[in-house]
């Protein structure tokens, strides 16, 4: 297996790196509340799924 001849800059090597981003997930809009959620996933805070109530949500309560 062939070994580099000479070292890359850090420059170099930085430009290389630099594709390396975080995303933002994708959020979509709750079609029963409203609240931004994850798509394909329960919302967390009404508990619908695809038109029906799939979870009971318990609210917290403030002290």
């Amino acid at each position: 297996m062939a070994n580099p001849h000479s070292r890359h800059s850090r420059c170099r090597r930085d430009k290389r790196r630099a594709n390396w981003k975080g995303e933002r997930p994708p959020l979509m809009n709750c079609p029963d509340c409203g609240e931004p959620k994850l798509p394909h996933r329960v919302c967390t805070h009404c508990g619908f799924y695809n038109g029906r109530k799939v979870i009971a949500v318990v609210e917290k309560e403030e002290l």
